[in-house]
């Protein structure tokens, strides 16, 4: 029997099998340690149960109960607040802040680039180039400590890390300069949290392309 999204109780993340916040919202369940179900959809091809409960049919798409969210930061700070421990975000106001204006950054100025690419097509290398330059202006960010921003992992590394990944598979080389980068996402790749918010679309990615 297929099960609707209002019956089900416990937490239910619909997801796509290769989407970046998709993965995301996966790694912040994971680091939480939460417990729940992953439906993998195709966007193409929404179920029913998910257009009931949001009528845009994106993903990802969190139901807990009778609560729906289909916002990325919504989403992540609804998990940091309904699963606080361990806590992925600092007590400092300042330094919440400053993560969360560096999520805006990355979303506004990293992901539009990976769209390009993913698009392929003429514009796809002046996307890879962009996106490199993007990378190896944050360098200074990398360095300083051991996560992003801070000596803790946080939900910035939630959205970061997956960007990382996946850098291979785009086709982005940052060359001797971008160690600093490959080292913090090596730092996060080989934790238990990461290996479980993946799906084995994403595990392929890595396999296929890291040594090209």
């Amino acid at each position: 029997m297929i099960q609707s999204a209002r019956s089900r109780t416990v937490l239910t993340l619909y997801t796509t099998a290769d989407g970046l916040q998709c993965h995301r919202i996966r790694l912040v369940l994971a680091a939480k340690g939460v417990a729940y179900e992953r439906v993998l959809v195709d966007p193409d091809k929404p179920p029913q149960d998910l257009i009931d409960v949001n009528p845009y049919g994106n993903m990802p798409t969190l139901v807990d109960r009778d609560l729906t969210l289909f916002d990325n930061a919504a989403i992540c700070e609804y998990l940091e607040e309904r699963y606080p421990h361990p806590t992925l975000m600092p007590i400092d106001p300042q330094i919440r802040a400053t993560l969360r204006i560096a999520a805006v950054r990355i979303e506004r100025d990293w992901l539009p680039e990976i769209d390009i690419i993913q698009a392929g097509g003429r514009a796809a290398d002046a996307a890879r180039k962009r996106l490199r330059e993007h990378l190896l202006s944050s360098l200074p960010l990398f360095e300083a400590s051991k996560f992003f921003l801070g000596p803790e992992m946080n939900l910035t590394d939630c959205l970061v890390a997956p960007v990382i990944w996946r850098l291979p598979w785009l086709g982005v080389k940052l060359g001797p300069a971008g160690k600093p980068i490959i080292d913090y996402g090596e730092r996060l790749f080989h934790s238990q949290g990461f290996a479980r918010s993946m799906t084995e679309h994403e595990k392929a990615m890595r396999q296929t392309h890291e040594h090209e």
